[in-house]
C-alpha cells in the first residue's frame, strides 16, 4: 500500500519532515498527497478545531469524547482523502494517523488499547501504512522546541509527563511491529534526520 506516515510528539519537526518528503516525491516524480490528522477533509478540519481550541468553559473534553473525535475525523479522512488516493495509485503521505491515537489517547490519556484497537478494526479495517517514520525526541527537548512556535493548543498545553507517556507509549509500538516503524533520533542537526528520512523512503518507495 503506497502509505507512508510520519508520528512523533510535539516539536520533534514533523512538519518539517513533511516538507522534506513532499520535495523527495517530487524529485523522484511519484504522484503523491500530503495531508494530516486530524484533518484533511472539510469536516474532518472542523473537528480539529473543537479538538485543539483551548478549554475555555468549565465542560472540559473528556478522554472518550477526544477519542471519538479523532475517529470520527478519521473515518471522514480515510473516506474521501485516503481511499480516493490509494485507489488511484497516488501515494499518501500523512501527518499523524492511528498510531497517534494509541500514544495520545491511549499512553497519554489511559484509555485501554483495546478500546482503541476496537476503534481501528472498525474504522481503519485494512487501510494502514506500508512505513511509519517515529521522529523521536525526549518530551523535555520537544516541548522545549514547541515553546518558540505560536500560542499552544489544547493539546500542547499538557504536562511534560503526559508526552513522556505519549512518547512511550509510540516506542512501544515500535517495538512490537519493527518491520513497519522507523525510528529517526530527531534530536540529531537536520541534514542528519533528512539522510535518515532519504534511507526509508529510498527503502520503501524506490524498493
Amino acid at each position: 500500500m503506497n502509505f507512508i506516515t510520519i508520528e512523533g510528539i510535539e516539536g520533534v519537526g514533523k512538519t518539517t519532515a513533511m516538507k522534506f518528503a513532499e520535495s523527495f516525491f517530487q524529485t523522484h516524480k511519484k504522484d503523491f498527497i500530503l495531508t494530516r490528522e486530524p484533518g484533511g477533509t472539510a469536516i474532518a478540519e472542523q473537528i480539529r478545531q473543537i479538538l485543539l481550541t483551548p478549554e475555555t468553559t468549565v465542560e472540559a473534553i473528556t478522554a472518550n469524547t477526544e477519542l471519538l473525535l479523532m475517529f470520527a475525523a478519521r473515518a471522514q479522512h480515510i473516506q474521501y482523502v485516503i481511499k480516493p488516493a490509494l485507489q488511484t495509485g497516488k501515494w499518501v503521505i500523512s501527518d499523524r494517523y492511528v498510531d497517534a491515537s494509541f500514544a495520545y489517547q491511549g499512553g497519554g490519556r489511559g484509555i485501554s488499547e483495546n478500546t482503541i484497537a476496537f476503534l481501528e478494526e472498525w474504522i481503519v479495517a485494512d487501510i494502514l501504512p506500508v512505513a511509519t517514520i517515529i521522529l523521536d525526541a525526549p518530551a523535555e527537548i520537544g516541548l522545549a522546541r514547541a515553546k518558540n512556535r505560536s500560542a499552544h493548543d489544547r493539546i500542547e498545553q499538557e504536562k511534560v509527563d503526559f508526552f513522556v507517556r505519549v512518547r512511550e507509549a509510540y516506542l512501544m509500538h515500535a517495538r512490537k511491529n519493527p518491520h513497519r516503524y522507523y525510528i529517526i533520533d530527531a534530536t540529531k542537526p537536520l541534514e542528519s534526520v533528512e539522510q535518515a528520512l532519504i534511507q526509508v523512503f529510498t527503502k520503501v518507495v524506490l524498493k
